[in-house]
């Protein structure tokens, strides 16, 4: 196998490893909620979820730039052999990102109150989804902060770091969210219901702030060594940080728009279609979870040989990323085929719910393909640090997004199942929208203003 080859399985895999986890926190939310006991529907209970996740959504994906800006930068950093940068950039990335959980943390009552005014649920749904939202907020200092430490690490050329935090986080999430809501009957401890979802979270945010911190404390000391905070955040290297963030930021809002704009949309149509909506997107992300494996080797080989100043290399990085992030969309083609009514009964066990979800998979035929030209782009782009080009990327994706649904919904009426055709048709659009720009301009942004800079 070329050595290339080794380089992007090499850092690929800890990534897809520890994705394989990351779906299953969102499917195992769903599913203690569709076999919690309780007075309300399993429908409204997942509509609680939904919502409350769609929340944090509508918080978190703004700040993903945190992640992106810091995993780029070190990577170029790391390839022209600047350790002081790279720890410079990890201290930027940290300042920021605690600044901005505070600010979370103090306006965290009127965002519910803003929000609300454009989220439509039933007032079982909205009681729920606050309660989730209020509980799981105070994860917000250690969610910001592993934002940075992951793209820190993926910069680093470091993915069995960032995959152990993942790894950490997501198995306390799963085992806690568990444990708290259902509780352990034959010790006497017989759960707290539906709070116990997000409080789960909250423990498992914390566990992986502890040990990244950790990790990057004991294996990088050398790289700290000598490099204060006071020294990050001056000079030309912090404003190129923040109009990077700025770029990046804009395009994380253009992201929550459209994956909030989706579980809007489909909560206008009642508990039963929000709950489909809620599944499929579920289903819809859980190829781009082990894409993104091949995504952050594209983003760190790429920032890596840009640094180095090795075209060729970069020129390599692009063909064997793409060989195999297509591959393997082709391969959850077949699972969606075969495997599509099995993952849904994993998340509910109400008849009712699955048989609104298989009126829908044909739209889990075409999505891999597409949807791994966006997400292998975007790494290779963050490691190019293309952030305006990214940013004007996601901007086509949302004209295309709500101007398909609002042109298909104009011509076809309002009909439930039809309408959430549509909704994934407009779905389709985006990511189409989003890999054709990138697609026309990879060229111009990744083989020539890196070099000629």
């Amino acid at each position: 196998m070329r050595q290339i080859n080794k380089d992007i399985f090499r850092l690929a895999g800890p990534s897809i490893l520890a994705n394989i986890t990351v779906p299953f926190v969102g499917m195992v939310d769903i599913a203690v909620a569709g076999h919690l006991t309780s007075s309300l529907s399993n429908a409204t209970l997942i509509g609680g979820i939904s919502i409350g996740t769609m929340l944090f959504d509508l918080l978190y994906w703004n700040f993903g730039f945190l992640r992106v800006g810091t995993g780029g930068m070190t990577a170029q950093a790391y390839g022209r052999k600047e350790p002081d940068e790279c720890a410079r950039i990890l201290f930027r990335g940290l300042s920021l990102s605690l600044m901005i959980a505070a600010v979370i943390l103090l306006f965290q009552w009127p965002f519910t109150k803003l929000a609300f005014l454009v989220v439509d649920s039933s007032e079982e749904v909205k009681a729920l989804a606050l309660q989730y939202f209020f509980i799981r907020i105070w994860a917000a200092p250690a969610t910001m902060s592993l934002f940075s430490f992951k793209g820190w690490f993926i910069g680093m050329q470091d993915t069995v770091s960032s995959m152990a935090t993942d790894l950490i986080v997501n198995v306390v999430n799963i085992v806690t969210s568990i444990v708290l809501s259902l509780g352990i009957p034959f010790l006497g401890f017989h759960g707290l219901g539906f709070a116990g979802i997000p409080l789960g979270t909250v423990v498992a945010q914390y566990s992986g702030l502890l040990f990244a911190a950790s990790r990057a404390f004991f294996k990088y000391g050398n790289v700290f060594r000598g490099v204060s905070i006071s020294s990050a955040l001056q000079g030309a290297h912090l404003k190129r940080f923040i109009v990077i963030s700025r770029d990046l930021f804009i395009r994380s809002i253009c992201l929550v728009l459209i994956y909030v704009g989706f579980t809007i949309i489909s909560a206008r149509f009642g508990d039963m279609l929000l709950a489909t909506g809620a599944i499929m997107m579920k289903l819809l992300m859980l190829f781009s979870y082990f894409t993104d494996g091949f995504a952050y080797a594209g983003e760190a080989l790429t920032g890596k040989y840009i640094g180095m100043r090795d075209k060729p290399m970069v020129m390599e990085t692009l063909k064997w990323t793409f060989v195999w992030s297509m591959g393997l969309g082709m391969f959850f083609v077949l699972i969606y085929l075969f495997g599509g009514t099995p993952i849904v009964r994993i998340m509910t066990s109400d008849p009712a719910v699955v048989e609104s979800c298989r009126l829908f998979f044909i739209w889990l035929l075409p999505m891999p393909l597409i949807g791994v030209m966006a997400f292998t782009w975007d790494g290779i782009y963050v490691g190019a640090t293309a952030a305006k080009s990214l940013r004007n990327s996601t901007i086509a994706a949302v004209i295309a997004f709500f101007a398909t649904w609002a042109i298909c919904i104009t011509v076809h009426g309002t009909f439930d199942q039809l309408a959430m055709h549509l909704l994934l048709l407009a779905y389709f659009a985006h990511l189409a929208a989003r890999s054709l720009w990138m697609q026309l301009h990879w060229r111009r942004e990744i083989l020539d203003k890196p070099f000629n800079g």
